[in-house]
Protein backbone atom coordinates (compact mmCIF):
# COMPACT_ATOMS: atom_id res chain seq x y z
CA UNK A 1 0.00 0.00 0.00
CA UNK A 2 1.07 3.54 -1.10
CA UNK A 3 2.56 5.66 1.81
CA UNK A 4 -0.43 8.83 2.26
CA UNK A 5 0.44 11.69 0.49
CA UNK A 6 3.71 10.24 -1.43
CA UNK A 7 5.91 11.89 -3.61
CA UNK A 8 6.87 9.67 -6.92
CA UNK A 9 10.61 9.68 -8.55
CA UNK A 10 9.18 11.56 -11.41
CA UNK A 11 7.85 14.01 -9.08
CA UNK A 12 10.92 14.56 -7.67
CA UNK A 13 12.61 15.47 -10.50
CA UNK A 14 9.88 18.05 -11.65
CA UNK A 15 10.32 19.47 -8.32
CA UNK A 16 14.08 19.56 -8.64
CA UNK A 17 14.05 21.34 -12.40
CA UNK A 18 11.00 23.70 -11.09
CA UNK A 19 13.57 24.45 -7.91
CA UNK A 20 16.56 25.10 -10.55
CA UNK A 21 14.82 27.26 -12.82
CA UNK A 22 13.21 29.31 -10.25
CA UNK A 23 14.92 32.30 -8.85
CA UNK A 24 12.27 33.28 -6.20
CA UNK A 25 13.27 32.75 -2.60
CA UNK A 26 9.63 31.82 -1.41
CA UNK A 27 8.84 29.51 -3.98
CA UNK A 28 12.16 28.16 -3.29
CA UNK A 29 11.72 27.42 0.45
CA UNK A 30 8.32 25.69 -0.70
CA UNK A 31 9.94 23.46 -3.06
CA UNK A 32 12.38 22.65 -0.60
CA UNK A 33 9.85 21.55 1.82
CA UNK A 34 8.31 18.79 -0.36
CA UNK A 35 12.06 17.48 -1.38
CA UNK A 36 12.23 17.06 2.11
CA UNK A 37 9.72 15.36 2.22
CA UNK A 38 9.87 13.16 -0.50
CA UNK A 39 13.12 12.31 0.90
CA UNK A 40 10.92 10.24 3.42
CA UNK A 41 12.59 13.37 6.46
CA UNK A 42 9.86 13.89 9.97
CA UNK A 43 7.77 17.40 9.71
CA UNK A 44 9.83 18.24 12.90
CA UNK A 45 12.81 17.88 10.66
CA UNK A 46 12.02 20.38 7.44
CA UNK A 47 10.13 22.61 10.06
CA UNK A 48 13.60 23.36 11.42
CA UNK A 49 15.37 23.43 8.19
CA UNK A 50 12.71 25.98 6.36
CA UNK A 51 11.67 27.67 9.36
CA UNK A 52 8.00 26.57 8.64
CA UNK A 53 5.66 24.98 10.96
CA UNK A 54 4.83 21.62 10.84
CA UNK A 55 0.74 21.85 10.15
CA UNK A 56 2.24 24.19 7.19
CA UNK A 57 4.36 21.09 5.99
CA UNK A 58 1.38 19.13 6.19
CA UNK A 59 -0.39 21.49 3.87
CA UNK A 60 2.03 22.19 1.76
CA UNK A 61 2.34 18.27 0.83
CA UNK A 62 -1.61 18.12 0.50
CA UNK A 63 -1.81 21.38 -1.62
CA UNK A 64 1.09 19.80 -3.81
CA UNK A 65 -1.15 16.48 -4.05
CA UNK A 66 -4.48 18.33 -5.03
CA UNK A 67 -2.75 21.39 -7.63
CA UNK A 68 0.13 19.91 -8.78
CA UNK A 69 3.65 21.48 -9.08
CA UNK A 70 1.83 24.87 -11.08
CA UNK A 71 0.52 25.51 -7.89
CA UNK A 72 3.39 26.27 -5.96
CA UNK A 73 5.45 27.89 -9.16
CA UNK A 74 3.28 30.55 -9.17
CA UNK A 75 3.43 33.88 -7.15
CA UNK A 76 0.33 33.42 -4.74
CA UNK A 77 0.71 37.77 -3.53
CA UNK A 78 0.16 40.60 -6.21
CA UNK A 79 0.24 43.99 -5.37
CA UNK A 80 -1.31 46.87 -6.61
CA UNK A 81 -4.53 46.41 -5.15
CA UNK A 82 -5.94 49.94 -6.14
CA UNK A 83 -9.83 50.11 -5.92
CA UNK A 84 -9.29 51.82 -9.52
CA UNK A 85 -7.19 51.87 -12.30
CA UNK A 86 -4.94 54.32 -13.29
CA UNK A 87 -6.71 55.83 -16.51
CA UNK A 88 -9.95 55.81 -13.82
CA UNK A 89 -7.90 57.88 -10.80
CA UNK A 90 -6.77 60.36 -14.22
CA UNK A 91 -10.88 60.64 -15.24
CA UNK A 92 -11.44 61.33 -11.60
CA UNK A 93 -8.40 64.07 -10.88
CA UNK A 94 -9.08 66.10 -13.90
CA UNK A 95 -12.39 68.43 -13.04
CA UNK A 96 -9.61 68.76 -9.43
CA UNK A 97 -6.69 69.84 -12.11
CA UNK A 98 -8.67 72.16 -14.07
CA UNK A 99 -9.39 73.74 -10.93
CA UNK A 100 -5.94 73.94 -9.84
CA UNK A 101 -4.84 75.63 -13.06
CA UNK A 102 -7.59 78.25 -12.54
CA UNK A 103 -5.58 79.03 -9.29
CA UNK A 104 -8.56 77.69 -6.79
CA UNK A 105 -7.31 75.74 -3.63
CA UNK A 106 -8.04 71.94 -3.39
CA UNK A 107 -8.85 69.97 -0.75
CA UNK A 108 -8.06 66.77 -0.17
CA UNK A 109 -11.31 66.33 1.69
CA UNK A 110 -13.05 67.24 -1.75
CA UNK A 111 -10.67 64.71 -3.93
CA UNK A 112 -11.39 61.95 -1.08
CA UNK A 113 -15.36 62.28 -1.48
CA UNK A 114 -15.15 62.37 -5.30
CA UNK A 115 -13.19 59.29 -5.07
CA UNK A 116 -15.51 57.61 -2.49
CA UNK A 117 -18.77 58.56 -4.73
CA UNK A 118 -17.06 56.76 -7.42
CA UNK A 119 -16.51 53.47 -5.11
CA UNK A 120 -19.69 53.95 -3.80
CA UNK A 121 -18.20 53.12 -0.45
CA UNK A 122 -16.43 54.82 1.93
CA UNK A 123 -12.38 53.94 2.60
CA UNK A 124 -11.01 53.40 5.81
CA UNK A 125 -7.15 54.57 5.38
CA UNK A 126 -8.71 57.61 2.85
CA UNK A 127 -5.67 59.94 3.37
CA UNK A 128 -2.87 57.69 2.94
CA UNK A 129 -4.71 56.24 -0.18
CA UNK A 130 -5.69 59.69 -1.64
CA UNK A 131 -2.10 60.98 -1.10
CA UNK A 132 -0.74 57.99 -2.71
CA UNK A 133 -3.15 58.65 -5.87
CA UNK A 134 -1.57 62.37 -5.98
CA UNK A 135 1.67 61.47 -5.50
CA UNK A 136 1.18 59.00 -8.58
CA UNK A 137 -0.18 61.14 -10.83
CA UNK A 138 2.06 63.69 -10.14
CA UNK A 139 0.81 66.29 -7.92
CA UNK A 140 2.27 67.78 -4.51
CA UNK A 141 1.12 69.54 -1.84
CA UNK A 142 1.39 73.03 -2.23
CA UNK A 143 0.20 75.50 0.20
CA UNK A 144 0.08 78.98 0.62
CA UNK A 145 2.58 79.81 3.74
CA UNK A 146 1.20 81.89 6.50
CA UNK A 147 3.89 84.87 6.54
CA UNK A 148 7.20 85.44 4.94
CA UNK A 149 9.75 83.61 6.41
CA UNK A 150 11.80 86.93 6.32
CA UNK A 151 8.82 89.11 7.99
CA UNK A 152 10.11 91.41 11.31
CA UNK A 153 9.02 90.72 14.64
CA UNK A 154 5.81 92.67 16.11
CA UNK A 155 8.24 94.57 18.11
CA UNK A 156 9.92 95.79 15.04
CA UNK A 157 7.12 96.95 13.28
CA UNK A 158 5.84 99.04 16.18
CA UNK A 159 9.65 100.23 16.82
CA UNK A 160 9.86 101.41 12.92
CA UNK A 161 6.35 102.95 13.05
CA UNK A 162 6.89 104.92 15.91
CA UNK A 163 10.05 106.20 14.29
CA UNK A 164 8.10 107.11 11.43
CA UNK A 165 5.58 109.28 13.39
CA UNK A 166 8.60 111.01 15.33
CA UNK A 167 10.28 112.19 11.72
CA UNK A 168 7.21 113.20 10.24
CA UNK A 169 6.65 115.54 13.09
CA UNK A 170 10.27 117.29 12.50
CA UNK A 171 9.02 117.94 9.08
Amino acid sequence: MPKRNHISEEEVIEIQKARKNNKDKNIDKRLEALLLHAEGKKRADIAAKTGFGKQYITELVEKYQRNGLAYFVQKHYKGNHRNLSVAEEEELLEPFKKQAEAGQIIEVSAIRAAYEEKLGRSIENSRGQIYRMLKRHGWRKVMPRSKHPKKASNEAIEASKKLKLSSEANW
